[in-house]
This record gives C-alpha cells, sequence and structure tokens, in this order.
C-alpha cells in the first residue's frame, strides 16, 4: 500500500504545481480533444518515459508502449491487436506526421529473447510473452550469429537496434502507413536511448546507422 500511497502523494503535488501552470493547456485539450503530431512506440520499460526522454508537455505525444518496442506485422486475422489499433487511429485519425520507433539499452525483453529467460526464470506462465518475442527470432539467430563470429560486438546492442529496424519494415506493411508515406504525408524515424549515459541516436535514413543526437 506504501507504493500506491507515493502516486497519490505524487498526484498531490502534480494537481498543486504542474496542472496548475499548464491550467489553460488542459483546459484546451479539454474542449478541443487532442492533436498530436508525433506518435512514439517505446518500450514498458519504467526506465525509459517518451515524454521524459523528449522533455513534452500534455497533448504533445501519443505513445504506445509495450515490450521491447515492437510492431507486429499488418495482421486481419480478427485476433485483438493492440499495437495496431493504436497506429491506426494515430495514423488515419490524429493524422500524425512523424512515427518514431523508440529503443533503448538493458532492454528486458531483448534480453529474454537472447536468453529465452527472465532474471533466471523461464517465460511467463501464460507464454504470451514468448510469442511476442517469436516476432523477432531471426534477428535474435543473427545477432547471436554475429557475436559469436566477432565477440567484440554486442548482441543485447545488435539486437536492440535490429528490433527497432525490424518494427519500422513491420510498420511498413500497414497499408496506410506505407501510402502516407510514400505521399510523404508520415516520416518513420527510429531511435535507441541509452539509459546509463542519456545518449539518443536516431537512424539515419541514408547511411542506415544509428547516429547520436549532438547536444546544444
Amino acid at each position: 500500500m506504501a507504493d500506491f500511497d507515493a502516486l497519490i502523494d505524487g498526484y498531490r503535488r502534480f494537481r498543486a504545481g504542474a496542472y496548475v501552470e499548464q491550467r489553460q493547456r488542459y483546459d484546451a485539450l479539454a474542449t478541443t480533444g487532442q492533436s498530436p503530431r508525433t506518435m512514439v512506440i517505446a518500450c514498458s520499460d519504467s526506465r525509459v518515459d517518451p515524454t521524459r526522454v523528449f522533455d513534452s508537455g500534455p497533448g504533445e505525444l501519443f505513445v504506445v508502449r509495450n515490450v521491447a518496442n515492437l510492431v507486429p506485422p499488418y495482421e486481419t486475422d480478427g485476433g485483438y491487436h493492440g499495437a495496431s489499433a493504436a497506429i491506426e487511429f494515430a495514423v488515419t485519425q490524429l493524422h500524425v506526421t512523424d512515427l518514431i520507433v523508440l529503443g533503448h539499452a538493458q532492454c528486458g525483453g531483448i534480453t529474454a529473447s537472447l536468453t529465452g529467460k527472465f532474471d533466471g526464470a523461464k517465460f511467463g506462465e501464460g507464454a504470451f510473452i514468448d510469442h511476442w518475442m517469436d516476432m523477432i527470432e531471426p534477428a535474435r539467430d543473427a545477432a547471436l550469429s554475429t557475436a559469436a563470429v566477432h565477440p567484440d560486438i554486442d548482441a543485447q546492442e545488435l539486437l536492440e537496434l535490429s528490433a527497432i529496424r525490424l518494427s519500422l519494415d513491420n510498420l511498413r506493411s500497414f497499408p496506410f502507413v506505407a501510402a502516407r508515406e510514400a505521399a510523404g504525408a508520415l516520416t518513420l524515424r527510429g531511435a535507441h536511448f541509452g539509459i546509463a549515459d542519456g545518449t539518443l541516436r536516431v537512424l539515419d535514413p541514408i547511411s542506415g546507422r544509428f547516429e547520436a543526437v549532438a547536444l546544444a
């Protein structure tokens, strides 16, 4: 209960501070609705909050978070597709102009994919994590093979970056995403955040490399 009490204390600070300071902004969002220009697909990891990383205010980012910031391929099999529904809403209803896949260092989902375990234990009891991480199985095998041949290459980081690229490829399998990108109405971007040093690397569409963002 102590943890929830701490959250309530945080809410009270929010109502007395940031909410008051941005009251006009919240009133406008309540009256006119949201109109973010950017969607971020990020990891559920508690250490990587996109609104903090990008120092964004209320209503500026439309965010989806899941294990390992993965985007599934386009499917119409009648199943429940939370990530796909959010992507469809952001692109076709909110008309976002930028869609960012934000990965990060020390990702637990990526570690689990490489080892088959979470903290020494097998994947979750419902096998949901196992099935979810199946999406990057070919990339995982490639990362492990590369690291085996080149010991100086970090398989963890290699797979984190590969997963971002894979998610971008899967985004382009959505017809409405591909059409808007082709028309110049939507830009897809990949980024990787380093928890330990705060470095943000962005995927260069020309070189295909993740380049560190320069600090002013």
